[in-house]
């Protein structure tokens, strides 16, 4: 199962665009090659790694406590709390399944899609859960929201420095490459090509 191809190929244009460092032209040391570069993250696939055993524990204590305090709710946050329960637990699958191929795998698309839906949708959904105070917050659901919230801050921070590596990496392999095939197939010099004409034509118009 993998992203469709329009989908990765706007993820791969966004990635390149913010997470591009121009001012990096090479391996990070001289005697690495660029090829042989692990760029995935042992922190965050470790983070991944807990958050998945986690998010069953949150997920059964967020239910629980809502079932009992659903008949003290209004009707406006019952309706909320129930709707994001439905998309946070969606998007926490998704959010997860992407994190392991882009880490793992160094896909670009991929690990671009993980951190878009952590900081744009999953982190704002469960600061909500924790902040508000109309939601009627018990002590077991602040414990475990904080917890979540800290795995997605740790991994959206994590994700953003492992994203610029694998888009940098990418970037400098495609500039050997160009290097490489402009050694194979060298451009003749402009200079040298001017002067063999300028001499072709001097020869043409002969003594006056």
């Amino acid at each position: 199962m993998s992203l469709p191809e329009p989908l990765r190929r706007r993820l791969g244009s966004f990635s390149r665009t913010v997470f591009t460092d121009g001012h990096r032209t090479g391996p990070q040391y001289p005697g690495d090659r660029v090829d042989n570069e692990i760029v995935s993250s042992l922190p965050l696939q470790m983070s991944l790694y807990f958050n998945v055993y986690f998010f069953p524990f949150w997920w059964l204590s967020t239910v629980v406590m809502l079932h009992l305090k659903y008949p003290v709710l209004s009707d406006y946050y019952k309706f909320i709390l129930v709707t994001i329960m439905i998309l946070a637990s969606l998007i926490e699958v998704i959010r997860l399944y992407l994190g392991y191929m882009g880490n793992l795998q160094e896909k670009v698309p991929e690990l671009a899609g993980f951190w878009l839906l952590s900081l744009l949708l999953q982190l704002p959904i469960i600061l909500f859960l924790l902040f508000n105070e109309g939601l009627k917050i018990q002590l077991l659901e602040r414990a475990v929201h904080i917890v979540f919230a800290l795995f997605l801050t740790f991994q959206v921070i994590a994700a953003f420095v492992t994203l610029k590596r694998m888009v940098n990496k990418l970037a400098t392999h495609f500039r050997l490459n160009e290097f490489d095939q402009l050694e194979e197939h060298p451009v003749p010099d402009f200079y040298s090509l001017g002067k063999e004409e300028r001499a072709v034509s001097m020869a043409g118009r002969g003594p006056r």
